[in-house]
């Protein structure tokens, strides 16, 4: 794995029972940066999320953290590995309250500011420590899960649709959020939101059917003329 990659995919089969989704599926992240996985419904984005964090098997293909393999150790050894992880559908734990979710998210982390900081990241959570997770708005709920998830201090951050249901406003603070997050960790998005996406990123790609079919910088993809087609339903 070159020096300045964290996170190294590769060759990466993978699906459920006997479909396959992915393809010799390869990738990488930095130490810091944004990583974009972009694609139309279906292409296998959800699945290669899955994939390396150890919630779908393998069947072909590593993943290998800081040069650590980590393909078959389950999730949540790979979150103490270093891995943080917002899924897309159930992120937080509906009938805890804000507090209790975030106390959840600190079990193992042992500095008692570590709460604070994500207080001071969403400042909207800190409002309504005592409301149960499940009767927030779609963006404070995506808000909390993303705190929950720092609060396991991960180098290498995984998103799926972080936006998803999330109003207009508070789309552009919790990006805001991540752009400032990317400068620190590995921040790998997968997001609908095109422009959203590559404004965190700094690399992005782009899968077809199961297959890589596009890769490069954010500028890159943005400005290839193939993007919309692998884009369009």
């Amino acid at each position: 794995m070159p020096e300045d990659q964290y996170l190294d995919v590769r060759d990466l089969d993978a699906g459920y029972g006997r479909s396959q989704v992915l393809f010799g599926v390869s990738m990488s992240a930095p130490w810091r940066g944004g990583v974009a996985i972009l694609g139309r419904n279906g292409a296998g984005k959800t699945t290669l999320m899955k994939a390396i964090m150890g919630e779908l098997p393998v069947k072909r293909g590593s993943v290998s953290l800081d040069a650590r393999e980590v393909t078959k150790l389950p999730t949540e050894q790979r979150i103490r590995a270093g891995f943080g992880y917002v899924p897309q559908d159930h992120p937080v734990f509906a009938r805890l309250s804000i507090r209790d979710n975030l106390a959840v998210g600190a079990l193992t982390n042992k500095d008692s500011r570590a709460v604070d900081r994500v207080l001071e990241m969403f400042p909207k959570l800190g409002q309504r420590l005592d409301q149960a997770a499940g009767t927030l708005s779609g963006g404070e709920r995506k808000m909390l899960a993303i705190g929950r998830a720092l609060l396991s201090e991960p180098r290498v951050l995984l998103l799926d649709e972080p936006t998803e249901g999330v109003w207009i406003g508070v789309i552009e603070e919790i990006t805001d959020r991540l752009i400032a997050l990317a400068k620190d960790i590995a921040v790998i998005i997968v997001e609908q939101h095109l422009d959203l996406a590559l404004r965190v990123a700094d690399r992005a790609y782009v899968l077809d059917r199961g297959r890589v079919a596009l890769t490069g910088t954010a500028d890159e993809v943005r400005n290839d003329p193939r993007l919309l087609q692998y884009l369009a339903p």
